[in-house]
């Protein structure tokens, strides 16, 4: 009923326009295999070839969204959505199981790439929009609060694209790449005690394996969408790196910039290792008026005790040193009781959250090894769906 169905009339048009600019004439009736999400079938329809530029097509695969694949629409969205969860060999095994569809494991991956890739390709088109201050104003309700997160996690990628990349470690070779993460969320309440409450299903992630200026377009876009003008209060949200400022700085100026304080406090734990490596008690009671001082804020007052320890260790006296610099150079992003004053968050556990579940969960397993084309790929159809936003583009793009 389904071959009936789609297969065109014996009756067809004498001729269609080439792309060439003149008309294909109609040559003969072909078959073609689809394998829906019913099983397989064999549609025919009319074939076209143009006398000029001898190129030759059948405008029926067009109409049923085929054209260059033996996939159904249905079978490819399955394949995206398994493909974006689990192995492309797990998935496959889950395809027969829970659909009676047997395809190789090549086939869940190239077509989970292939819709990945096109969801990249039109967030790449919108971040180029950015680029020329042309993004449409976004119109809906005022918003409270608005935040903006983002990280970096490491993925594994095959030993071909990264020859002549430095490893992360002095003389070790590369092994890795990182993803730039972003997430964008909302706040509207507090809790009884008055913390921040973020508002539910609002987070939306993009990210990719990418420069970190094409990552702030990248990320400026999709905070322009989700209403960043509308934004009553402007929260950035990040770690110490250098990379999260500068974009911070580029494209939100206006945004109150925060340093998750339990980064910072890692900063205070690991020196407390460093001066003292065999003493726990004698860490804690260094630690006390430390963190006391950065909790509450007094950034000043923590750079000077750092600039006052010395030590004959050269490599101690950098690190107390460097640490020293890091707190100065964030101490406004430090003023802890400000923002909870203001209700606002002051860790960045959402975007560390999606560092494991958008990027590692599928990314990180054990034995992959990624193209930086295959790990975009996916990275933007997880994005995609895990911020909601897949049935969307779903219907976009047949529409």
């Amino acid at each position: 009923m389904l071959e009936r169905l789609l297969s065109v009339p014996s009756e067809c048009e004498p001729a269609v326009p080439c792309v060439c600019g003149q008309q294909a004439r109609f040559h003969e009736i072909r078959p073609k295999q689809i394998l829906t999400v019913l099983g397989p079938i064999t549609i025919k329809r009319p074939y076209y070839l143009c006398p000029h530029c001898h190129q030759g097509q059948s405008p029926r695969d067009s109409e049923l969204d085929v054209k260059g694949t033996e996939y159904s629409p249905g079978v490819r969205r399955m394949t995206a959505v398994i493909g974006s969860e689990t192995s492309f060999q797990h998935g496959r095994e889950q395809l027969e199981l829970l659909a009676g569809l047997q395809v190789t494991a090549k086939a869940v991956e190239r077509q989970a790439e292939a819709i990945g890739s096109d969801i990249a390709e039109k967030e790449q088109t919108r971040s180029k929009r950015a680029k020329q201050l042309e993004l449409p104003a976004v119109i809906g309700p005022a918003l409270p609060v608005l935040y903006i997160e983002m990280d970096g996690t490491q993925v594994p990628i095959v030993r071909a694209e990264l020859e002549g990349r430095a490893g992360r470690l002095a003389g070790q070779p590369a092994r890795t790449r990182e993803v730039k993460l972003g997430c964008v969320f909302t706040q509207t309440t507090t809790d009884e005690q008055g913390g921040p409450v973020r508002d539910e299903a609002s987070t939306t992630y993009t990210g990719a394996i990418e420069t970190a200026d094409e990552f702030g377009h990248r990320l400026y876009t999709e905070a322009w969408e989700r209403g960043w003008s509308r934004a009553a209060k402007k929260v950035i949200i990040g770690d110490g790196a250098d990379w999260i400022w500068n974009i911070a700085e580029r494209h939100f100026p206006s945004a109150i910039q925060i340093v998750d304080l339990y980064h910072a406090r890692q900063h205070l734990w690991e020196l407390a290792r460093a001066l003292q490596p065999n003493a726990p008690a004698g860490q804690k009671r260094w630690l006390k008026t430390r963190q006391k001082k950065l909790d509450e804020g007094k950034i000043e007052k923590l750079v000077r005790d750092l600039r006052g320890l010395e030590s004959i260790d050269p490599q101690l006296a950098d690190k107390l040193r460097t640490e020293a610099d890091y707190f100065e150079r964030n101490a406004r992003r430090m003023r802890y009781p400000q923002f909870r004053a203001q209700k606002l968050f002051v860790g960045s556990g959402v975007i560390e959250a999606g560092c494991k579940t958008v990027i590692g969960s599928r990314l990180k397993q054990s034995g992959m090894f990624w193209t930086v084309r295959g790990a975009n790929a996916i990275i933007a159809l997880r994005c995609c769906r895990i911020s909601g936003k897949f049935e969307c583009y779903w219907e976009e793009r047949t529409a």
